[in-house]
């Protein structure tokens, strides 16, 4: 396929688009609550009117407001200005009204207010395509202006033209960290040997997370093509998409896409008539929390059992089978071929000085709006839990925050003033992980918050050292005592002695960052804890 190729692709899926486009979401969240069923109904009942010709139904990923699922999105441009209307908690039998208020008819279904800040607020890099290509249909993808960047980095730009930009960008990973992108992808191009990795990190285990099942569901392209693209910039020639058997939507429309690329030249040999080869593979992971670690996530590639090793050396200088390998995340893919496509001071203009572009977050717990927002980096707390989330429902009160997983922490109601990027949440006693945000209301115990996460952690150690193994159990069975109002003031000193230990000689990130949460609350809620004493 070369350029001429691709934009005739792009102009026969615009122009086979019909006047009004239904949209319904076929993401996990929905589908748990029955939207296949609507979307077979609203088809049928397209049918029943004689409207085919009029109108296109089809399937879409997450369209961000979960909590009101299943989701409708229907686009009428029959008028001179296109008409949006969101569909709340729809169900089947909601499909003929639907349809009759496409002819100026009567509806009953609730419908979203597209002008509540959850929406208005939001800044889409990451997500633009979500809730509106269709993730099986490669052509949807492609008249979204897919892969054009693709075609620009292999005709145009040298691979350090690519690694300079994303440099630039001050693009920062989103699985956790936030290590400097540009640096990470520089090593890798630097290093010697006779094969180079990439692999796409998808094993999302953090409680209340779904941001990258999101994007995986809704935007697959997107991020292979941010993996094609980091693979010609650092001299790869083969990625894994390491993602967990959880997700069996995501997955499946992943191998869709991939088989789409390679059917169209976009993924193979020779890429838009290039020197540049590059193929995709995907490996399931069992659901082990620790394959999030880079170094476990390779052994559970490779074929062995998924357990993390001392560090240095690190994957970019001997990887994958003793190779170099280049290691992202979902989110971190994703926002490459804006960068390049948009231009890498156009990415450095949005969020902080230190913390560049937007982030997705997932909404979860005792929060109205629960779903998906993407925000520019720097965002407060305040703006995200109690404007765009609408705070408790029913009137409640917001206690804290608990962002990062099992590797963050939790962040009192007091500090919400604070802006959400990588130094600020550190400083709070928190990291800014993932992307998972957990809503907690006053009726909460915080020493139950901080067992709970220690059990996630207990459960999920690989058992490989000691500290992590041994420890967890101890900090669980610590915190189990002081819940039951069965401690004593030397059991709490004994408890941050330990959490203090585990952080500073586990193995890994899971045991070192396991007593966080217990750092957190006891950093801002001593007083729970001296209560049940």
């Amino acid at each position: 396929m070369d350029l001429a190729e691709l934009n005739e692709t792009a102009r026969k899926e615009s122009d086979s688009q019909k006047p009004v486009q239904i949209r319904c979401c076929i993401a996990a969240a929905c589908l748990a609550t029955n939207s296949q069923a609507v979307k077979q109904r609203l088809e049928e009942a397209v049918t029943a009117e004689k409207l085919a010709e009029q109108v296109e139904v089809y399937g879409v990923g997450c369209m961000r407001l979960c909590c009101q699922g299943p989701l409708v999105q229907v686009e009428n441009n029959t008028e001179p200005e296109s008409i949006i209307t969101l569909y709340e908690k729809v169900t089947p039998d909601h499909a003929p009204s639907i349809i009759t208020a496409l002819n100026g008819g009567e509806t009953t279904v609730s419908q979203s207010d597209l002008t509540h800040p959850f929406f208005t607020s939001q800044m889409s890099i990451v997500l633009e395509n979500s809730g509106k290509v269709n993730p099986e249909r490669i052509q949807s993808y492609i008249a979204a202006q897919g892969y054009q960047v693709l075609y620009h980095v292999l005709r145009e730009m040298t691979p350090s033209e690519v690694v300079d930009s994303i440099t630039r960008s001050g693009l920062r990973g989103r699985g956790g960290a936030g290590y400097p992108t540009g640096l990470k992808w520089a090593t890798v191009a630097k290093a010697e040997g006779e094969r180079k990795f990439v692999i796409c990190n998808a094993d999302e285990g953090d409680p209340g997370a779904f941001m990258d099942r999101s994007v995986l569901e809704s935007d697959p392209h997107r991020v292979l093509e941010g993996m094609a693209i980091a693979a010609y910039a650092v001299g790869a020639n083969y990625g894994y998409i390491y993602i967990r058997a959880e997700y069996p939507i995501a997955i499946s429309r992943l191998q869709t896409a991939i088989s789409q690329a390679q059917s169209f030249g976009i993924l193979g040999s020779q890429i838009f008539d290039s020197r540049f080869d590059f193929k995709i593979d995907i490996r399931i992971g069992a659901g082990a929390y620790v394959c999030g670690e880079e170094t476990a996530l390779m052994a559970s590639i490779e074929g062995k059992r998924g357990t993390p090793h001392d560090r240095p050396p690190y994957p970019a200088e001997s990887g994958l089978w003793g190779y170099p390998t280049l290691i992202n995340n979902v989110e971190t893919y994703a926002n490459v071929a804006p960068i390049i496509r948009n231009g890498a001071e156009w990415f450095a203009s949005i969020g902080t000085e230190k913390s560049k572009g937007t982030k997705v977050f997932a909404l979860a717990g005792k929060i109205t709006n629960t779903g998906l927002i993407e925000v520019p980096m720097g965002t407060s707390l305040q703006q995200i839990v109690e404007v765009m989330g609408g705070g408790v429902p029913e009137n409640g009160v917001v206690k804290a925050v608990q962002t990062g997983g099992p590797s963050g922490g939790c962040i009192p109601a007091s500090a919400f003033d604070s802006p959400v990027d990588y130094e600020s949440l550190t400083e709070l006693g928190s990291i800014m992980g993932s992307g998972g945000m957990i809503v907690m209301d006053e009726s909460t115990n915080m020493v139950d918050v901080a067992r709970y996460f220690m059990e996630f952690c207990m459960d999920e150690s690989c058992g490989k050292c000691i500290p992590c193994r041994v420890g967890t159990v101890q900090l669980y069975n610590l915190l189990t005592r002081i819940s039951v109002g069965e401690a004593s003031l030397a059991d709490l000193e004994l408890l941050e002695e330990l959490c203090d230990m585990v952080k500073h000689t586990s193995l890994c990130g899971l045991g070192q960052s396991a007593p966080n949460p217990v750092f957190s609350t006891l950093r801002y809620f001593r007083d729970e804890y001296l209560a049940l004493i």
